[in-house]
């Protein structure tokens, strides 16, 4: 049987490398440390987390705990070796980030089928191959990643807020688009001049996160702004500290927008775009922002309609090489132009540290039963794996930003339940009757 190339010994890459050759499947993975490191990564173990060391919640009603469920499930490598290195987090699970990363290595380089090869790889291989480098890929195989793709990879993340549309205030907001053209697609959030000004005041003084140097983009510099930012990826808030009626003009232009319950054009208006084929999620159009997420509840809850909404992601603004997966993936993590090539992990557009590991068992499994003559496993969307190989890979979408494990992308219950834990506890529960149908139907 062909042997498989692995690129990248990431969370997402350990994983893939681990179901193939659980499954009998030579592997090579290569991984470019210890020769080269990207400007996040310091050690050079494998599955290096870089930025936290909590995977998030254990229970199993959370999004989080639910996917990690799944995870264990299917016979992942990272949730074991998280729960062996794991230290005191009340209800996440966190863990020694050394002692995880010398587990995972240790379990990848003892394994009799993987074949670790120490440097970076600057072409795409011929053969099978599985390609999880991670939002800071190298830039000699961007390069050639982007030349595949025809171009669709993106290498700076600056992304707005999604909500989820059960939490919005239906009593605020309405469904119309610009100048009547196209089918309500739009939910409209509309201010008066006092909700404006009060909201663009909170906007202007709010407080920024901290940027890395190689998050800054380098395209275009403002003297008037606090960093260096690319025009079509300005942030609200910088926008906003252009003048007062700047914002107007642009993400909030209220022209061609009439309330229907005032048959008058608002003072300003936020639009909110579907996110997902079900419309379970909403984009807040044009909001880019790199605001400290506690700012961004407290002033973005100030958008009328948005008081009480969950947002299932904040806004982002970091250099994250990914792919606008929806154009070039199947829900197998396969490349509709060349299946022979799988990607997983961050560069598919999963964000977080369990996401990326979760794409690299989908990925690293599908390849395997793809060599055995199996049909691909694409697991049902309302389980947490499926919802997030189903988001990634929806023609539909047409705005792609990454997105990492929540509730909003389920299905909602189908019954009324105040309590959000026990509403939760019964999408969870479903989630997992559906995953334990879908695997006992592949075997």
């Amino acid at each position: 049987m062909d042997k498989v190339t692995v690129i990248g010994a990431g969370l997402a890459g350990c994983e893939a490398a681990w179901q193939l050759a659980n499954a009998g499947i030579k592997v090579e993975l290569h991984e470019m440390k210890p020769k080269k490191y990207s400007p996040a990564h310091k050690y050079s173990g494998f599955a290096e987390l870089v930025c936290s060391n909590s995977l998030k919640a254990s229970r199993v009603n959370s999004a989080a705990g639910l996917l990690k469920e799944e995870m264990r499930r299917l016979g992942s490598l990272t949730v074991p070796c998280a729960m062996e290195t794991a230290v005191p987090a009340g209800g996440a699970l966190a863990v020694d980030r050394q002692l995880f990363s010398d587990l995972v290595t240790e379990k990848i380089n003892s394994h009799p089928d993987i074949t670790v090869i120490s440097g970076e790889v600057t072409e795409i291989p011929d053969g099978n191959v599985i390609i999880a480098t991670g939002p800071l890929t190298s830039d000699g195989l961007a390069d050639k990643i982007s030349a595949l793709c025809g171009g669709c990879l993106s290498f700076y993340d600056a992304a707005a807020p999604i909500v989820t549309y059960d939490s919005l205030d239906k009593s605020k907001v309405f469904f119309a688009a610009r100048y009547g053209k196209g089918d309500d697609d739009y939910i409209n959030c509309p201010f008066t001049k006092e909700e404006y000004l009060e909201f663009y005041n909170e906007l202007i003084n709010a407080e920024s996160a901290p940027l890395h140097d190689f998050d800054t983009p380098q395209k275009l510099h403002n003297k008037n702004d606090s960093f260096t930012v690319y025009e079509g990826c300005m942030p609200i808030e910088v926008l906003a500290k252009r003048g007062e009626e700047t914002m107007r003009y642009g993400a909030m232009k209220p022209v061609g927008i009439y309330d229907p319950v005032t048959n008058k054009r608002p003072y300003a208006v936020v639009q909110l775009r579907k996110e997902n084929s079900g419309g379970t999620l909403y984009n807040i159009v044009g909001f880019q922002t790199n605001l400290k997420f506690g700012e961004q509840k407290r002033v973005f809850s100030m958008i009328p309609g948005l008081a009480n909404a969950e947002f299932v992601r904040y806004g982002v603004m970091y250099r994250n090489s990914f792919l606008n997966s929806p154009k070039l993936l199947d829900g197998d993590f396969s490349l509709r132009s060349d299946p022979r090539i799988f990607f997983a992990g961050q560069i598919t557009g999963v964000e977080g540290y369990m996401e990326s590991a979760a794409s690299g068992i989908m990925a690293g499994l599908n390849m395997a039963r793809r060599l055995k003559g199996k049909e691909s496993l694409v697991l049902p969307h309302d389980t947490m794996i499926g919802a997030l190989s189903r988001y990634i890979s929806d023609e539909s979408v047409t705005d792609f930003q990454p997105m990492g494990a929540n509730m909003g992308i389920l299905p909602s219950c189908p019954e009324r339940i105040k309590d959000k834990q026990e509403r939760y506890q019964r999408v969870a529960d479903a989630a997992l009757a559906s995953f334990d149908r879908a695997l006992k139907e592949a075997e």
